[in-house]
């Protein structure tokens, strides 16, 4: 996804209800694809480009929703091993 940049941001209702940020992402041979994003990862990505609001994520890359969608998802990966009893061991 090298050169994809966010084209276009709007909100949506997760399936519980939560609020999520939909981005659209735009490729240099005009593809496009759209990324979900929730509370967490909305706000690392917001504090990561350094923006105050939604519509400034306007011409992003790619690279920063990437990095984003994996802060979010590894705030589970300790909460996981410890619930399994894996914590401080090899699995």
């Amino acid at each position: 996804m090298a050169g994809a940049t966010i084209s276009e941001v709007r909100l949506a209702a997760s399936h519980d209800g939560d609020a999520e940020l939909v981005v659209t992402l735009r490729f240099a041979n005009g593809g496009q694809s759209l990324v979900t994003l929730d509370e967490h990862a909305v706000r690392s990505l917001l504090a990561s480009a350094g923006a105050q609001a939604a519509g400034q994520l306007i011409g992003v890359g790619w690279d920063k929703v990437r990095d984003a969608l994996i802060a979010s998802s590894s705030r589970f990966a300790g909460h996981n091993e410890e619930r399994d009893g894996r914590k401080d061991r090899d699995v």
